[in-house]
Formats: structure tokens, C-alpha cells, sequence
């Protein structure tokens, strides 16, 4: 049976992700850090699924991961990308721990993974990799500096490996827009920043979900990226969302 890992898959768009592709008849590997609950009540709900608790933090236990799933199942054909930690520092007060957690989890961890997963899956019919990224990083700016420098690491190293994948191996960035509520936003902060893009729209976590799954099985070729941002990508926002709309909000 194809199977698929889906880190940070307990929650938020990797639960969505994970729904998708076990609603595609794919086994699901529901990755979670400290999310168990969750973890467990989604693995429940698709038809086939299991969880795996790991903290991408922590290097060997991620190498350990990657090595026990690839002994275990038989048609390990996607890894999904997703688990990232997004937690606010800025251009002029750079915070040594944030930098650290976000390149750990967002970025070294996810290398690694890759790696790993090309090493040692074995697959039928070919491997995927799809890499969550951000569309901030064609539409900059120093807000969460630190997170932003980690998911830019993490662009560059899935355009390297895609050159250096095997034939039939693929790997793929998947970049997001604003999707949920995150940071210190209120659902009504976030209804309002979220639609600040080109379609003036909320774009749904279905439809990363559904993104990542035509990534997983579609013909795309080697190193390709597709947005899914109702447009974000293509402006020129100065700050992050969150902030522009609050700035909207006072001069209003």
C-alpha cells in the first residue's frame, strides 16, 4: 500500500494533508511532536493510518525515524515536509534560541529527512518529497527573521537535492500563503490579514492538501514549486500580514 509520512501532521494544514491523502487510499504516517491526542483521533478517523511520535529537534532521534520507517513499510513513496516552528524574532533583536529551534526543526531536520528518506525508503514506481515552504520568500520581509532565514535554508537545499536526485526520485516545494490563524493573531485578525492578497480571498487548507497530493502523484518534474496563496506571492508586502492588517485596522 503507498504510504506517506506527514510531519507535523497532527494539526493544522499537516492534519489537512494527512486527511487528503488518506482519503486517497494512501497509508498515513501522522507525525507529531507533543500532540498525541490529536494525533491518535486523526490516525482513527482515516482508513488506514498509524502515528510516530518524534521531536525534529533532536538529530538522532530523527535519523531514528526515518530508518525505522523505511525498515518497516514496503511502499514508502512520499514524505511530506510540514512540522515547522514559527515563532516571532526581528531584524534588530535576533533571538539566539529562536534561531536555533528554527533552524533545527525547519530547516536541518527536513534535510535530513529527505536524505534519509532517498537512502533508505523502499517504493514503487518512484519517491516523492514535497517540501512546505512559505511564499514569503518571494514576497520578503524581516518579520519572524529567524523562521524566514530557516524555510529560505530549506528552498535552497530542496533545489540542490532535486539536481541530485536519482531518476525517478522527485522533490518539490509546496509554499503556502496565510491559511490559519498563527502567532497571537484572533480568528477575526486573521479573516482580515488572510485576505490580503491578490483574490482579496481566503485561501483553504484543503487546498494545500490537495496541492501536495497532486504533487505526491502527479507528472510534475524535479525541483518544481507551486504556490498556493490566492496571489500573495506577487505582492510587495513590507511586513508580515498579521502586522499590515493591524496597521490597517488603526488607520481605519
Amino acid at each position: 500500500m503507498r504510504s506517506v509520512l506527514v510531519t507535523g501532521g497532527a494539526r493544522r494544514i499537516g492534519a489537512a494533508i494527512a486527511r487528503r491523502f488518506g482519503a486517497a487510499g494512501w497509508h498515513v504516517v501522522v507525525h507529531y511532536r507533543r500532540s498525541r491526542d490529536e494525533a491518535q483521533a486523526l490516525a482513527a478517523s482515516l482508513p488506514s493510518a498509524r502515528t510516530l511520535q518524534c521531536d525534529l529537534a533532536d538529530e538522532q532521534a530523527c535519523a531514528s525515524m526515518a530508518r525505522t520507517l523505511a525498515s518497516e513499510l514496503d511502499d514508502w513513496r512520499a514524505l511530506v515536509n510540514c512540522a515547522s516552528l514559527f515563532e516571532y524574532d526581528s531584524h534588530d533583536a535576533l533571538d539566539p534560541d529562536v534561531f536555533a529551534r528554527a533552524m533545527a526543526v525547519n530547516a536541518r531536520a527536513q534535510v535530513q529527512l529527505a536524505s534519509a528518506f532517498f537512502a533508505h525508503a523502499r517504493a514503487d514506481g518512484g519517491r516523492r518529497v514535497i517540501q512546505v515552504t512559505d511564499q514569503k520568500l518571494a514576497n520578503i520581509n524581516p518579520d519572524f527573521f529567524s523562521y524566514t532565514m530557516s524555510k529560505a535554508a530549506v528552498d535552497a537545499a530542496a533545489r540542490m537535492l532535486a539536481q541530485a536526485a536519482a531518476p525517478g526520485d522527485r522533490i518539490y516545494r509546496l509554499a503556502p500563503g496565510a491559511i490559519l490563524a498563527s502567532h497571537d493573531q484572533t480568528d477575526s485578525e486573521a479573516e482580515r490579514s488572510h485576505r490580503l492578497n491578490l483574490l482579496r480571498r481566503r485561501t483553504d487548507a484543503s487546498e494545500v492538501a490537495e496541492a501536495a497530493l497532486f504533487m505526491a502523484e502527479g507528472p510534475l518534474a524535479s525541483g518544481q514549486e507551486l504556490f498556493v496563496d490566492s496571489g500573495q506571492h506577487l505582492l510587495c508586502q513590507n511586513r508580515d500580514v498579521i502586522y499590515l492588517a493591524r496597521e490597517e485596522s488603526l488607520s481605519a
